[in-house]
């Protein structure tokens, strides 16, 4: 392993989170206004997620978008929005604002996300 590589890929995972979270998150307070908070997250992370899934791939990976990765980027974020969905929900019911929630979801879920999208972008290396 090139940790001087790891380091970098680890340092634009953190910017392009930073990014497509911001989005995300400025869409779901956005949409809060008119809707419920699940709505309003949903609407967010699929926002977020185009972004997120080009930044990923040009930026924080430096690899061309492909059918494989596009299909391992969607699965993963499946299953990270299934997993935010549960946590946020969770969060609300415990009695966490509608406006803190997504972001202490998004502590918890941030490392799980980047080993997975590392797997999928890495694993032919």
């Amino acid at each position: 392993m090139n940790l001087k590589k790891e380091f970098w890929s680890v340092v634009r995972f953190g910017i392009t989170g930073s990014i497509s979270t911001l989005i995300h998150y400025g869409v779901y307070c956005l949409i809060l206004l008119w809707a419920n908070y699940n709505i309003a997250y949903t609407g967010g992370y699929l926002v977020g997620l185009l972004c997120n899934y080009f930044l990923t791939t040009y930026f924080t990976f430096q690899k061309q978008a492909s059918k494989r990765n596009a299909t391992g980027f969607i699965f993963s974020h499946l299953l990270n929005y299934l997993l935010e969905m549960a946590l946020l929900n969770v969060a609300v019911w415990i009695g966490i604002g509608e406006l803190i929630a997504p972001i202490v979801v998004l502590v918890i879920v941030v490392p799980i996300n980047y080993l997975i999208l590392r797997f999928v972008y890495r694993s032919k290396e």
